[in-house]
């Protein structure tokens, strides 16, 4: 197995397209699989079409079903944070992409994105391996 970790910066975005490096990660592999994980307890990744809206849309819709205020019980950190604790149970922590020839089997809109809600931590792991088929 081949591993690589990114080093992200969320300082910015909610969501930061990971897509290219994934790409160029799994480029000299030829065919297997690449997992995308995230080895944090307040953000996911997923797979969506970015540039058009849908990743703006995404965060909107987290925020709006976890809204940051005090109703949680995981209460430590900036107001709301419990809901940060919440976003793994819907965006998952981890992905995995098929790759043939080295290039990822995405499909003609899809990218792979970190999800972070979290106003408290901007710096991010990103752990992506590759296991040949």
């Amino acid at each position: 197995m081949k591993t690589d970790v990114l080093d992200v910066d969320t300082a910015r975005r909610r969501t930061v397209d990971l897509t290219e490096a994934v790409r160029a990660f799994c480029f000299p592999l030829g065919d297997g699989l690449c997992n995308v994980f995230v080895p944090h307890a307040t953000a996911g990744v997923a797979i969506i079409e970015t540039g058009a809206g849908s990743d703006d849309d995404l965060v909107d819709t987290l925020e709006r079903l976890l809204p940051r205020d005090e109703r949680y019980r995981h209460s430590h950190g900036s107001a709301g944070h419990g809901a940060d604790h919440v976003l793994p149970a819907i965006v998952a922590p981890s992905i995995t992409v098929p790759v043939h020839g080295g290039e990822p089997l995405l499909g003609t809109w899809q990218s792979v994105v970190l999800v972070d809600l979290n106003r408290d931590n901007p710096r991010r792991s990103v752990r992506l391996s590759f296991v040949e088929a």
